[in-house]
């Protein structure tokens, strides 16, 4: 049904103001199952009833029958207004980062007998702070180094006498002798160095007291402190002073695929990186409204808001600067766009890796006769192949098949072909190869047929692929998976009915599909590039302005090929090059694809 067969909402939408506001929609119930926030309120909430949608949104969409609108004077009022009904009425459509617990400080005590705690403020007098460390297992595992290191006080309260550390000599037992001030202070500031990223002084010593011991031939306690040195080094291998002027800076960058975010945060304290925390979510928004309105919950929920804000959309920097409070920046150049680049790493492979991982605790079994059911198949595919294609602009064109048994990887079945046909920037062409080369393999073998087959590619694949099924002769059930005009896939394809069957982004069917399709993307891409690696070749980021030799590898290893930069924004693109690069990869990669639909069109006419 449409939104005009509801006499409200079609009144409703008729009176939108072209203002700022938050909007709340609500289902026959009256409930409150979406709150958002809008430049515009008009344009905003209008598209929900005049675009299609997918997924999240397609589904709030259908539940909504009525809404109210809030008007406000200024972006900042609506954003703010945002965040606080989501916290008033917990609607069901809206991301809530619900990890309510405070960051992790370690605290110092500065006078008298000193001694470490974990605190989850930094309001108590009398302490240093350092931290906030992203989970508490990190700041635990630094205090008990730092208490093998230095004879701090161990007790939270002081005992009549004497402890066990005091005998090992690891306490000087303020609890049956007044501490030399003196030496308190010289530890105090020796850990405060420590804790600011400065272990040089203190490995030295370590090291010069390992050297005495072992030429009084006392291994043991040489030993000991050679695995004291190893585990400073161990612990602190990441927190290294990456910035001289000590400012404490957060750098956010976020990757999308397949419907959903991840939004990285990379936490920067005194110069130091003490860590990260990511965030996984389905979309359900305009993106640049989403990372918004993420950041500001976070620094909500843990109100340790940096200096300074290191974000890869100028867009956004008016808005979350005066939200915030703090500087907001998007660097074009220099160490900070480097790590605007690093947090883009980290947040594309934690999506990765969430697609990898995301339900693995269900049923493959079930699964695979879920799959069953929606192919129609006779019986349920326990032996599965994927083919894919990989080439840079037909460079090194290369084919790959990987299978799966009962829903597990069989890696030692995988196959890889080298495209020997004419046109390698024909995909179509490499498929009709690579599948007529194993499946007259398989008839001359005559080895066991898989249950399925299933192609990275829409209905011009299918067709390609049932063509080469009749030329020779086997009777294989045969699928596809396709995009749609966002680059993401949502649609499973019937190759042997023309049935197009949607997949639900969240469902656990949709999951096992999307690790198949990881799996044989990755395996053909890593086939190309150990191809590619082989010869001089040119990139398909050559000859573009402003991607030199450092951004191109940094490209390359997060886009290899024109295909997996399909469905990636400009905005995912900034955080690596400059606007103008950016718009030439795009521009360059557009080219491509609508070059290769155009050798679809034409295989399909012959």
């Amino acid at each position: 049904m449409s939104y005009l067969d509801y006499p409200v909402l079609k009144q409703k939408i008729s009176l939108l103001p072209d203002k700022p506001g938050s909007y709340q929609m609500k289902d026959e119930n009256g409930t409150i199952i979406y709150v958002g926030k809008a430049k515009s309120l008009l344009k905003r909430v209008k598209q929900y009833f005049t675009r299609p949608q997918v997924g999240k949104v397609a589904r709030m969409v259908a539940e909504i029958r009525d809404f109210d609108i809030i008007e406000t004077n200024t972006e900042k009022e609506s954003l703010l207004l945002e965040i606080s009904l989501i916290h008033r009425y917990y609607p069901k459509y809206n991301i809530m980062l619900m990890d309510d617990k405070m960051y992790p400080y370690i605290a110092l005590k500065k006078k008298d007998d000193p001694y470490l705690k974990i605190a989850r403020s930094d309001k108590e007098k009398g302490y240093y702070y350092f931290g906030p460390f992203p989970n508490s297992s990190q700041a635990y595992k630094m205090i008990d180094l730092l208490n093998k290191i230095y004879p701090l006080r161990k007790c939270r309260t002081i005992p009549n006498k004497p402890c066990l550390y005091y005998h090992l000599g690891q306490c000087l037992a303020p609890c049956i002798q007044k501490l030399d001030e003196q030496k308190s202070k010289e530890m105090v500031t020796s850990i405060t160095k420590f804790l600011n990223g400065d272990t040089q002084d203190t490995i030295s010593q370590l090291k010069s007291k390992m050297k005495e011991y072992a030429s009084n031939l006392e291994f043991e306690k040489a030993q000991e402190y050679k695995k004291l040195i190893e585990t400073i080094e161990g612990i602190t291998s990441s927190q290294k002073i990456i910035f001289s002027d000590h400012v404490d800076r957060d750098i956010v960058s976020y990757s999308t695929r397949e419907g959903y975010i991840c939004i990285c945060f990379l936490l920067y304290r005194k110069g130091v990186l003490l860590g990260k925390k990511y965030y996984v979510e389905e979309i359900e928004d305009d993106i640049h409204d989403l990372v918004e309105n993420i950041i500001v919950q976070f620094y909500e929920r843990h109100p340790d808001i940096p200096k300074e804000l290191i974000i890869s959309d100028e867009e956004m920097i008016s808005l979350l600067s005066e939200t915030l409070g703090c500087k907001v920046l998007s660097p074009s150049r220099g160490k900070k766009r480097d790590l605007l680049s690093m947090a883009l790493e980290n947040a594309k492979q934690m999506l990765d890796q969430h697609f990898q991982t995301a339900r693995l605790s269900d049923d493959v079994l079930l699964l695979l006769e879920e799959l069953q059911k929606k192919l129609g198949l006779e019986k349920t595919p326990l032996d599965i192949e994927l083919y894919d294609n990989s080439h840079t602009q037909g460079y090194e064109p290369v084919g790959a098949m990987v299978k799966y048994i009962n829903g597990e990887k069989a890696p030692q079945m995988y196959r890889k072909y080298k495209i020997t046909q004419p046109n390698p920037q024909d995909d179509l062409a490499s498929m009709r190869e690579v599948l007529t080369r194993r499946f007259t393999r398989l008839k001359q073998e005559n080895a066991k047929m898989p249950d399925l087959i299933i192609l990275d590619g829409g209905v011009t694949q299918c067709q390609i692929g049932l063509e080469v099924k009749e030329e020779c002769g086997v009777d294989i059930p045969l699928a596809g998976l396709q995009k749609n005009d966002k680059h993401e896939t949502d649609t499973l394809i019937n190759a042997d009915t023309g049935e197009e069957i949607p997949l639900e982004r969240n469902s656990p069917l949709f999951f096992l599909l999307m690790r198949m399709q990881d799996e044989i993307h990755r395996y053909a891409i890593t086939y190309h590039k150990g191809k590619r690696a082989k010869a001089v070749f040119k990139t398909i980021y050559d000859d573009i302005q402003g991607v030199g030799k450092k951004r191109k590898e940094k490209l390359l290893d997060l886009y290899p090929t024109m295909e997996s930069l399909e469905g990636v924004s400009k905005s995912e693109l900034l955080q690596l090059v400059p606007e103008e690069a950016a718009e030439n990869i795009l521009y360059k990669r557009d080219a491509y694809l609508m070059q290769k639909r155009e050798i679809e069109e034409r295989n399909k006419k012959d």
